[in-house]
């Protein structure tokens, strides 16, 4: 077989004769397959990483599927067992794409077999499995991250840098709301995501789990105390018809009668942050009109941001250093060569998209297991976002305040 690690020629007169790559296998193929798939196939052509990806497997449950998906997105071959893809020889990095209640079973798999790691988010379905896997990438020594990919959007990415710099002074409030619509209709049909077992939650573990992430991104800083609640609209949905879509473990394709909801159809809650911040977290698939609303607003003592992936080029900043004459929110287009990412891409004004952030995301990545450096997100941020999000989940049980673990 192939080793993991190679050396290959490349073309691009502007580029090193000589570029180290790496074997990566891809477990699932689904929409997060095609948008990691995607990555691979751009990261090259955009960036120069120090080591460049070679897309050797992709493993899924269903061959013929998989073998179509591998055609389509330049997979070398198709898998069906994921233990044989962990275990192969050739390959250097294991990017998981399955439902959560596989992340921390592939992920310490991979890690023992000295494979580094790159997986979905959430990265497990509780506190103990994250920590699982945590410990394992420590004692492999592998480089491993998490995949919050908005972090990458270039906007997003500057409200960070801005922050950091006191741009918007003392952070004081943060304000979050990921709204989508898909869940409204009652005959949606039942899917994985929809089986507490499976998901782990619903639009909290899904939508809350990038909020929380944007938060200790952008604030710099720890939630260390929560308390929420949630609410299942829609406790039953049909199963899918014979075509399979979306369908889980309880429930077969073309499977007669209703499956029952398990997760929160919608989540709130409210967090104090270490610094003395306080903040507002809102989550669901209930909001009729929206798609993909994903927004934040950060207040501080000397100006606010703002940012909706809606429209995820633009980052909205307010300054009270402005002459009071002139102040007002000003729209920042992020898209100018020395914003983060950009250069690499097209000329100013020229919109970047949810596939861009992606790219971002591998391209990190692989510049770290090229240095040897820790990137971020890593697992132990992974793992701190889920100690939020079950300590949510602990003080809608308990009807009150709870303390979040931290994760050293």
């Amino acid at each position: 077989m192939d080793a993991p690690f190679s050396r290959t020629t490349t073309f691009t007169s502007s580029r090193s004769d000589m570029a180290s790559t790496i074997n990566v296998a891809m477990i699932g193929a689904r929409f997060m397959g095609k948008a990691h798939s995607n990555a691979y196939l751009q990261v090259g052509k955009f960036f120069d990483p120090a080591v460049r990806p070679v897309m050797k497997a992709v493993c899924s449950r269903d061959l013929a599927g998989t073998q179509a998906f591998a055609e389509q997105f330049g997979w070398e071959r198709a898998e069906t067992d994921w233990q044989d893809v962990v275990a192969a020889d050739d390959i250097g990095l294991v990017d998981v794409c399955t439902p959560g209640d596989t992340h921390a079973l592939i992920s310490i798999a991979a890690a023992k077999a000295g494979k580094h790691v790159f997986c979905e988010k959430p990265l497990a379905n509780s506190l103990a499995d994250a920590l699982k896997m945590l410990a394992a990438v420590r004692e492999a020594g592998v480089r491993h991250m998490v995949n919050f990919n908005y972090r990458r959007c270039p906007a997003v990415s500057l409200a960070r840098q801005m922050v950091e710099a006191g741009e918007i002074g003392e952070v004081r409030q943060w304000r979050a709301t990921y709204l989508q619509d898909w869940l409204v209709d009652p005959e949606s049909p039942y899917s994985w995501r929809m089986d507490k077992s499976i998901a782990g939650s619903g639009a909290h573990g899904d939508l809350n789990a990038h909020a929380i992430d944007l938060a200790r991104f952008i604030t710099g800083d720890e939630i260390t105390q929560v308390v929420g609640d949630m609410k299942t609209f829609v406790e039953e949905r049909p199963y899918p018809d014979g075509s399979g879509s979306g369908v889980g473990a309880s429930g077969a394709a073309g499977a007669k009668g209703k499956g029952k909801v398990t997760v929160d159809d919608a989540s709130i809650f409210l967090a104090r942050f270490a610094g003395g911040a306080i903040g507002t977290f809102e989550a669901t698939r209930m909001a009729p009109g929206r798609k993909n609303f994903n927004r934040f607003e950060v207040s501080g003592s000397r100006g606010s941001l703002v940012w909706n992936f809606e429209d995820m080029n633009v980052l909205e900043y307010y300054s009270t250093d402005d002459p009071t004459a002139r102040q007002g929110f000003r729209r920042i287009m992020a898209t100018e060569s020395d914003h983060p990412y950009v250069g690499a891409w097209w000329p100013p004004g020229h919109l970047l998209g949810y596939e861009h952030s992606f790219v971002h995301g591998v391209y990190d990545l692989l510049q770290a297991i090229a240095s040897g450096d820790d990137v971020a997100p890593d697992f132990r941020d992974g793992a701190q976002c889920v100690a939020v999000l079950e300590a949510v989940e602990a003080s809608v049980a308990a009807g009150s305040w709870q303390n979040v673990a931290a994760v050293e």
